[in-house]
């Protein structure tokens, strides 16, 4: 499980934060999706978390542990993949995998099946430098699994990926949450966080506007809708009636020839909006 009480990052050190007392915890077996636009402090609190950062005011603990006086057999259960890949890109796809698995003191999985797993088997032998933005990025979440971390940090694992890919690396996260993973996942991506996520928060001016699971988020934000297509005069024409409004909605679908229903409910971008009363951007 990991902890985050009441952490600010000051990075000039004249009282203007970054992250302003962020709070929240992550259960192992669980994905928390922390959500917000380019700016919000998203990377300042997984850089934090991940002891990229020090911390200069409240407490990171891994059960139970502050991540203060964590030694180096930490890292061996932490997996991060970065937004921005960082990869040697002399070697290839293969060599970089076996390097980063070598630097583990615990068992690693194969680099080979990795490979596979994220549809890079037959790059494996090509080096980085001749790798797409989106193999780099397949690459970088797969070397975040190869330790089988109990932690791990995910910054926009599907950014600038196919929709088939995207589904097939969303497949892994939620495998990572079922071997008993506590999965952060940072995001500016409303509909990957839905998909995936246990519990969201959204971050704006480095501090947690709402967090909550997304089906209670869109229960105290959002609007549950039926969108009605009907006939009128031979033309098709549509309207939108909120559910809670059953008198309404029961007379006026009793009163029209209906083509197609469709019940709709708030999203968490317009949740975002609500919310913070901004727009939600990269």
């Amino acid at each position: 499980m990991i902890q985050v009480s009441h952490v600010f990052h000051d990075y000039e050190g004249k009282g203007k934060f970054a992250v302003s007392d962020i709070s929240f915890s992550v259960e192992g077996g669980s994905i928390f999706g922390f959500l917000g636009p380019s700016g919000a402090g998203k990377s300042t609190i997984q850089n934090i978390m991940t002891g990229l950062l020090p911390i200069q005011q409240g407490e990171v603990l891994y059960d139970g542990k502050s991540v203060r006086g964590l030694n180096t057999g930490f890292f061996n259960q932490i997996g991060v993949s970065f937004e921005q890949s960082n990869l040697y890109t002399s070697l290839t796809g293969l060599e970089n995998l076996k390097y980063y698995a070598a630097l583990f003191s615990v068992p690693t999985l194969s680099p080979m099946e990795l490979l596979e797993r994220v549809g890079l088997r037959e790059d494996a032998n090509k080096r980085i430098s001749h790798y797409s933005k989106g193999m780099k990025q397949r690459l970088t979440f797969a070397r975040a699994l190869i330790n089988r971390p109990k932690y791990l940090f995910l910054d926009e694992p599907t950014s600038g990926l196919d929709p088939k890919t995207a589904v097939r690396i969303r497949e892994l996260i939620l495998e990572q949450k079922q071997r008993g993973a506590a999965v952060f996942l940072t995001t500016h991506s409303m509909e990957l966080a839905d998909a995936l996520s246990d519990t969201v928060a959204f971050l704006y001016d480095g501090v947690i506007a709402a967090m909550d699971t997304p089906e209670a988020l869109k229960r105290v934000y959002g609007r549950r809708d039926v969108r009605i297509v009907y006939r009128e005069d031979g033309e098709e024409r549509e309207r939108v009636i909120p559910m809670d409004q059953r008198e309404e909605l029961t007379a006026f679908l009793a009163n029209v020839d209906v083509v197609k229903l469709h019940s709709q409910e708030a999203t968490l971008e317009e949740i975002f909006l609500r919310v913070t009363g901004k727009e939600l951007t990269t």
